[in-house]
């Protein structure tokens, strides 16, 4: 089976390693072509434009920035959309807007194609080991066919029902991923406050009620200085802002996600769009003059974690 990949950005990019760490026959586009030399020097062979790679391959992987880039690959000259014919399957592995990937989706079935929304979750660092989760949404008969697929490019998979499912949770983690960085980044400025050692204030999270997945290693991250953890403002501002129209549709009346919009515009308003977005903590830490830094933490966060053969989980919890 030929494998597409479109999109080799700091996810994209390793997942599409992944895939060739795994064996995979790969065929790669970016629309930087230096971005896709090192797959290419791996033995991935390039296309000159999506709709040559959909042409070439069974199954498309795309990974962009935004919903506008999806539309532009799969809908653009020489997009994807005028090679799809029955048997080819798209992959949207993008954090997307859910009627767009119905609408784009709705395309390619109408071709006789397959179309899955497969966002995943977990960091940077888990996309590059092979050990990061993944959400598909789709018919049932087309997720048993990319599920080997999906097992090799990560650990966890859950089929969410429908296309479009995928979607809306992997919004809904991203919406609660920045609740905890901003509450982490207040804890830690009001501890410093506080006259409390910032080493000993991480460890207190960690083995306590208070910890998460977020505070366990953007925490570090923050602590460290160095803020990278491969996320700019401009994504976190995008995925929370799908999360609130996603409310708005359903008439559900937030009362934090409004709040947490307003706090990342500030902050891309201060420090710009491509800004890490660890360092929305730099708005605490100019209104207070402190420096939040600790000696010992990691200056980007690392998979220590073997890579292991991944496998579906199922709904409520059961592998």
């Amino acid at each position: 089976m030929k494998i597409g990949f479109i999109g080799l950005g700091n996810v994209g990019g390793k997942l599409a390693g992944s895939l060739l760490r795994n064996g995979h026959d790969v065929t790669v586009r970016d629309l930087d072509r230096n971005a896709a030399q090192p797959f290419i020097d791996q033995g991935a062979a390039w296309a000159d434009s999506p709709h040559a790679v959909m042409q070439a391959c069974d199954i498309v992987i795309t990974c962009l920035p935004s919903p506008a880039a999806s539309a532009a690959v799969m809908e653009g000259e020489d997009g994807l959309l005028g090679a799809v014919k029955p048997g080819k399957i798209w992959l949207e592995m993008s954090t997307t807007d859910e009627a767009e990937i119905k609408r784009l989706g709705a395309l390619v079935i109408a071709k006789g194609g397959a179309a899955v929304d497969c966002p995943v979750s977990g960091g940077c660092h888990r996309a590059a080991t092979g050990n990061i989760s993944i959400f598909a949404g789709c018919e049932r008969e087309t997720f048993d066919r990319v599920l080997p697929l999906l097992t090799s490019l990560g650990r966890r998979v859950l089929h969410t029902g429908p296309l479009g499912t995928a979607s809306v949770l992997k919004v809904m983690t991203n919406y609660l991923a920045t609740a905890n960085l901003l509450t982490v980044c207040e804890a830690m400025v009001t501890m410093k406050a506080a006259g409390l050692d910032l080493a000993t204030t991480y460890e207190a999270i960690r083995i306590s009620s208070g910890t998460s997945f977020v505070a366990e290693t953007e925490g570090q991250i923050i602590l460290n200085g160095s803020r990278d953890i491969e996320f700019t403002m401009d994504l976190v501002k995008k995925d929370i802002g799908l999360f609130q129209a996603i409310a708005e549709r359903a008439g559900v009346p937030l009362e934090i996600s409004p709040k947490m919009v307003e706090i990342f515009d500030d902050g891309i308003a201060r420090y710009g769009t491509r800004e890490l977005s660890p360092n929305i903590i730099r708005r605490l830490e100019d209104a207070t003059g402190l420096s939040i830094l600790a000696d010992g933490f990691p200056a980007e966060m690392v998979d220590d974690e073997p890579e292991e053969p991944g496998y579906e989980v199922a709904r409520g919890g059961r592998a």
